[in-house]
């Protein structure tokens, strides 16, 4: 019995296959969603004219904003409120069935961390868990259900049971990952400093007007001081995709095989040109049933010997050409 492309998209594929898939799901999104559909009409690309997964134009992620992004029609079992900034609205992402964004994760934290059951997860997510439907909340609920650690646990602003729990994960020499938002993360630092021998601290970015803005590199030496560790991970996400890229410790970013990361002229975003630095362009194959082809917001660049990316920043869309053809 022929797999169903449900069944293949988290395969290990080799380059053909992933291509073949990208290529699949491409000409079905470009027939079957209407508001990627109207982009593509937009910007006047011929879907027959792509033959490789490089030159798949990428939707603007902002068009979750303003238009329901969904590939054909269903009553979606997730719905997941995408963060707004200063002066901006949010958006939906649907999903049709909750069982593909939660193989996505897990899955793809197998690939990178192995078991999570193995784990004690400590969460840190001041701002996504006021918020009533967030998908990094949802994903590391479901990561702490497949352990069921005793010391698993949220913390908005409780500082001082995160540190119990923690100090009493690192006597119990347990493997433990603790998650967590940026600005939280260095307030937190602030007030408790520990070396951690069993854990991995893993930052998801954003300091959401909390504290002054600071590189990447100058918020892991901060936390790397504060917890005598050498390496500080990090998952770069986002509420419009279904899948994760992460880094093990050094900023640079590897994704799963059902993931890519293109990089394009942020002065010509219509471009499918491939650069060493630009914008972030994301193949997310987990995303069957909204869009699986999104430039984002971030500006990156590329280590081809690694085959790693990392993240350099943010810049605002409205400035560039092309992308608000459909932003009403």
């Amino acid at each position: 019995m022929q797999k169903t492309f449900k069944d293949r998209v988290f395969d290990n594929h080799t380059a053909e296959e992933f291509n073949a898939l990208a290529l699949e799901l491409f000409n079905h999104q470009a027939k079957e969603n209407v508001v990627y559909k109207a982009w593509l009409h937009l910007i006047r690309r011929n879907p027959k004219s792509v033959s490789h997964w490089s030159e798949i134009p990428c939707m603007p992620v902002d068009f979750f904003k303003s238009h329901r992004v969904m590939t054909g029609a269903f009553h979606p079992e997730l719905a997941f409120e995408t963060s707004g900034t200063t002066g901006t609205h949010s958006g939906w992402h649907y999903i049709k069935e909750a069982e593909i964004y939660e193989q996505s994760f897990i899955k793809g934290f197998e690939y990178f961390w192995g078991d999570p059951s193995d784990y004690c997860f400590l969460a840190l997510l001041p701002g996504y868990l006021e918020r009533k439907e967030s998908s990094l909340v949802y994903m590391v609920e479901k990561l702490m259900r497949k352990g069921k650690h005793p010391l698993n646990g949220y913390f908005l602003y409780n500082h001082d049971e995160l540190f119990e729990r923690l100090t009493e994960a690192e006597r119990n020499q347990q493997k433990t990952m603790l998650i967590g938002v940026t600005f939280a993360l260095l307030d937190f630092a602030e007030k408790y400093q520990l070396p951690l021998l069993h854990t991995t601290l893993v930052e998801t970015g954003g300091m959401k007007g909390r504290r002054r803005e600071m590189i990447r590199e100058e918020v892991h030496q901060e936390l790397a001081a504060a917890y005598q560790t050498k390496k500080i991970a990090s998952e770069y996400g986002m509420t419009e995709l279904l899948s994760q890229a992460w880094s093990l410790g050094d900023g640079k970013f590897s994704t799963p095989p059902w993931m890519r990361v293109l990089l394009r002229d942020p002065q010509d975003p219509l471009s499918t040109a491939e650069k060493n630095d630009g914008a972030i362009h994301i193949i997310d194959l987990a995303n069957i049933d909204s869009c699986a082809f999104l430039a984002t917001q971030d500006i990156g660049k590329r280590n081809p010997t690694s085959n790693t990316f990392e993240v350099l920043g943010r810049f605002d869309f409205s400035d560039l050409r092309g992308c608000n053809l459909m932003i009403s």
